[in-house]
């Protein structure tokens, strides 16, 4: 089986969803990665913070760089993921489709170059 990265685009300059949309988005996302597991597809899924909160490390010449935030200007960024096994591209769209519908975001399906174990 493949592994698929479901990637959430979250669009930052939108408004913030009040606590309700989030709790509703919350139980709808929960409810795909609870049928997730059922079909035995489900790996791992985590929710970031927004990109206020990141931190990047580049690489230097001797040492790295450390700075806060992203360093690409744009509106979307990474806010969450789920990491699922299948067994081809067109059963990962078929569950990206239930997430974008779940999130209301965009989903990004990127495959991984081959799944290590160890």
């Amino acid at each position: 089986m493949k592994q698929y990265l479901l990637a959430v685009q979250f669009d930052e300059s939108a408004p913030w969803p009040t606590e309700e949309e989030v709790r509703a988005q919350q139980d709808r996302t929960t409810a795909v990665t609870e049928e997730m597991r059922a079909a035995g597809a489900w790996v791992f899924v985590g929710g970031l913070l927004p990109s206020h909160a990141t931190t990047v490390v580049r690489p230097g010449a001797g040492s790295a760089t450390v700075t806060d935030g992203p360093f690409a200007e744009t509106k979307e960024q990474l806010g969450g993921f789920w990491v699922i096994r299948c067994d081809d591209l067109d059963q990962a769209l078929l569950w990206a489709e239930k997430c974008a519908q779940a999130c209301g975001s965009p989903i990004e399906v990127r495959p991984f170059e081959h799944a290590r174990k160890g």
